[in-house]
């Protein structure tokens, strides 16, 4: 049984990355995806349509009010309404380091996409969400990419991508308390490390990633589509009495520490 049949889905960063796993995976349970991103998604269109699926791409700048807007418009138009906001959307700058070396501008632009940009996503996907629920539509769900170190420090100094995450979790609380009674439940989805190209080029050298692995009691960085079945979990109504909470996916990181041998 397909478990988001009958949903629209939109996922921001779905060109690539855990964005394009996650679009496939709600895909393949049945969701009619909207493919949000600022960098070309034919060629995820493309996967998933070739996988029995059924998605669209629109070309879209998180931290851009406009675009945000007519990423929502066009899914509405598309597929007649909006029940699934993904937010995976977000940056970990290679020089993201401590308080005292890390640059305002990195600071700044990582705030502008991973907290600006779930703000913007979230201000025009609900009026789409309730007209959908009002309409009488299943109930509506926003996930969050928040991360693990929104629980607790990282290993390796990373202090805006930390700070916007904490950021991010907070919002989704308040956004789940606000709307839990109108039929949109909202939680965070917190992953630990993947070896994503985006963490790949924040862990550059063998020393950096040794330094994170050791912290991982599973010993093993996650796989892409491990976060992906947590997403899904969060869209579908698996979760449907679970909101303003965080589902933290991380080889156990934030439940134990691990001593460096």
């Amino acid at each position: 049984m397909s478990r988001l049949a009958g949903r629209v889905a939109i996922v921001t960063g779905a060109s690539s990355g855990l964005g394009r796993v996650g679009a496939e995976r709600f895909a393949a349970e049945g969701a009619k995806v909207v493919i949000a991103d600022i960098t070309d998604g034919d060629e995820a269109v493309e996967a998933i349509d070739a996988a029995g699926g059924e998605a669209s791409f629109v070309r879209c700048d998180v931290t851009d009010e406009a675009s945000i807007k007519n990423a929502v418009e066009f899914a509405v138009e598309t597929y007649g309404g909006l029940h699934i906001l993904y937010n995976n959307a977000g940056v970990m700058l290679g020089d993201d380091d401590n308080p005292v070396t890390t640059s305002v501008a990195t600071y700044q632009k990582t705030m502008d996409i991973n907290v600006l940009g779930t703000l913007l996503g979230c201000k025009y996907a609900i009026p789409a969400m309730l007209d959908s629920v009002n309409a009488g539509g299943p109930s509506a769900s926003i996930v969050n990419v928040a991360s693990f170190v929104a629980h607790m420090g990282a290993a390796t100094p990373q202090v805006a991508y930390t700070a916007s995450k904490g950021a991010v979790l907070a919002m989704t609380r308040e956004i789940a308390t606000i709307y839990a009674r109108q039929g949109i439940r909202c939680n965070a989805l917190c992953p630990g490390p993947i070896m994503t190209p985006l963490l790949a080029k924040f862990l550059s050298d063998d020393e950096k990633r040794n330094r994170r692995l050791v912290h991982i009691p599973m010993g093993r960085f996650g796989e892409p589509i491990e976060i992906a079945n947590g997403a899904l979990f969060l869209a579908s109504d698996e979760s449907s009495w679970m909101t303003g909470q965080s589902l933290i996916i991380d080889g156990g990181i934030t439940s134990a520490y691990v001593t460096p041998e």
